[in-house]
């Protein structure tokens, strides 16, 4: 199994996760981050790291956020990694608490 970055990166992209990974399967798109599930070893080390609870294991999922196991494994090729904390996105405040933000992105 693997993990999963969720909704609740999308628009705030706190990187206090990438820090711990041993393994740096961080990828960092413009809005968001994601886990590639090749190189993730399940460690679960950036699951409390997280200030908006945005990771879960691939069988912890809630059902709303499943999709997300598929978008992780798509754009994580595409992306490049990202093994070094920086600051969240400038308006993650207001964003962090909303839901169903990744519908909210424009291509």
């Amino acid at each position: 199994m693997t993990h999963v970055v969720t909704d609740a990166c999308v628009r705030c992209k706190y990187t206090d996760c990438v820090d711990v990974c041993p393994v740096d399967c961080f990828k960092e798109g413009a809005q968001f981050l994601v886990i590639d599930p090749d190189e993730c070893i399940d460690c679960a080390v950036c699951i409390p790291e997280c200030p908006v609870n945005a990771i879960y294991a691939e069988e912890d999922l809630p059902a709303d956020q499943r999709h997300f196991t598929a978008i992780n494994r798509d754009l994580a090729p595409q992306w490049p990694v990202i093994s070094k904390s920086r600051e969240p996105l400038p308006d993650a405040e207001q964003w962090k608490d909303r839901a169903n933000k990744y519908a909210t992105l424009t291509a």
